[in-house]
């Protein structure tokens, strides 16, 4: 074990020698012991989603500033960032690429005392540096990418890690749990919604009774949430925008507006596994050099014909449609945006489709929303809906999307409409595949880390079994 390991654990030790053994009857030290590397890996997590955060603003201020002064850079930068992104991945930490939660929760399958060595190939903390290069690299050159799936990521390598350096004789909650809280608090530090977090790993992360872990969630999301708070005060991810939730004859527009948005969401994911499994035919390095350099051309065409809303995480375009309502949204937005998520994502670098998903669904809410005639007073309410509805038929997580989108606008007056289109979409999704997007690819990780040679899983320490 290196020496800034073995300094670590003896603070830890010398900390339960001196003080809390001191202070605390054995069975209140106990629950300390199991709980302080949570409340150090919760601290982390907040000020690493902080730090990756700013690093996403900056990248994508600078991929808009270079776009405007010089378009025709697109077909030079765009695709030397896809590679870019590509090789630091292909070359240092293959699980970093995508998303980031199916490898989580491929490392929550494989967290049995026989397997759990593995999870160091998707869940490492070189893994989680490589995973903020490569988007950082994809971003700057004008990925369509987001970073709530890969905070998720980094967080559950951040958990891994601590839990891993407790001293030998401390009680240790389950490697399982460990990761478990590490994905909730990362989603709640990265949109700041403590409880899309807490819903998260309910819905998608686990499918073990919540009783076990619930209080190692909430105590994560807590101080990993307020961590960010901290630094950058309690904002709303999209701020408070107008809404006026109505009933009657509207709820058929809501509903046929999720049944649409939840179809296209299912068909987008259809889209990315399809083209995953096709890039798999590209076998030789130069081949898949053409591949991942082909997807950034491509991409850079449509920023070129388009301008700079084929770039980026949306997050511009989400809050010019709720607050600035200046113009119409051209109807070619939104093949453009689900054109640029999936080349941006089969490009092989890393990035998430959670903010993409809700800019694409509230490019096509607002498109649906004057084809129907929608009157102004209502449109915020189709843009919210709509959100939800496509990042649920993506994620297969109903809930987790309404609560999130809830969160982010504080526009609790909505909260049975973003239900409502959540369920439509989620009954129209699975129409179209009943398996979720991110349970094909964590089948995917699962046999690919078990595949690993020993030699290219790193070493560690052998710990006794946790408990929990």
């Amino acid at each position: 074990m290196p020496e800034k390991t073995s300094r670590y654990t003896r603070l830890l030790a010398w900390i339960d020698q001196h003080i809390i053994r001191l202070l605390y009857t054995e069975r209140v030290r106990r629950v300390i012991l199991q709980s302080l590397p949570f409340w150090v890996a919760s601290l982390l997590t907040g000020l690493t989603a902080v730090g990756y955060e700013e690093l996403f603003v900056w990248a994508e201020e600078t991929c808009f500033e270079w776009l405007y002064a010089q378009p025709l850079l697109a077909f030079v930068l765009t695709p030397i960032a896809f590679l870019g992104s590509w090789l630091l991945v292909k070359k240092l930490a293959p699980a970093a690429r995508g998303s980031g939660i199916p490898q989580v929760m491929a490392g929550i399958e494989l967290s049995s005392p026989t397997m759990h060595s593995r999870t160091a190939y998707l869940l490492s903390l070189r893994v989680a540096i490589v995973k903020v290069l490569s988007s950082a690299v994809l971003l700057l050159g004008g990925g369509v990418i987001g970073r709530e799936g890969p905070t998720i990521q980094i967080s559950a390598a951040i958990f891994r890690a601590i839990n891993r350096l407790q001293p030998t004789g401390w009680p240790q909650l389950s490697r399982q749990i460990a990761l478990i809280t590490g994905g909730a608090a990362g989603l709640a530090a990265a949109f700041n919604t403590p409880m899309g977090g807490i819903v998260f790993v309910v819905e998608e992360l686990t499918q073990t009774h919540i009783t076990r872990f619930r209080t190692a969630v909430f105590t994560a999301v807590i101080i990993a949430g307020m961590t960010a708070q901290a630094i950058q005060g309690p904002y709303l991810y999209l701020g408070f925008p107008k809404v006026q939730a109505t009933a009657g004859w509207f709820l058929g527009v809501v509903v046929l507006v999720a049944l649409l948005c939840g179809l296209a969401g299912a068909l987008f994911a259809k889209t990315l596994l399809w083209l995953n499994r096709y890039r798999q035919r590209f076998t030789t390095t130069a081949s898949q050099v053409g591949w991942v350099a082909g997807c950034g051309l491509l991409l850079a065409g449509l920023a070129f014909w388009v301008g700079a809303d084929a770039f980026g995480t949306g997050k511009p375009i989400i809050n010019r449609l709720l607050f600035q309502n200046t113009g119409q949204t051209p109807w070619y937005l939104f093949p453009v945006r689900f054109a640029g998520m999936a080349l941006s994502y089969s490009g092989g670098g890393a990035g998430g489709i959670f903010a993409t998903s809700l800019s694409a669904g509230a490019v096509l809410g607002d498109g649906l929303s004057r084809l129907a005639h929608v009157a102004p007073r209502d449109h915020n309410l189709i843009i919210l809906v709509s959100m939800v509805s496509f990042l649920t038929g993506v994620v297969r997580s109903p809930f987790t999307a309404a609560i999130l989108v809830l969160e982010m606008t504080d526009r609790h007056s909505a909260i049975f409409q973003l239900l409502l289109g959540a369920l439509m979409a989620q009954g129209a999704a699975s129409l179209i595949d009943p398996v979720s997007f991110y349970e094909h690819l964590k089948e995917g990780f699962v046999r690919e880390t078990i595949a690993q040679t020993p030699s290219e899983i790193p070493a560690h320490k052998p710990q006794k079994q946790p408990v929990g």
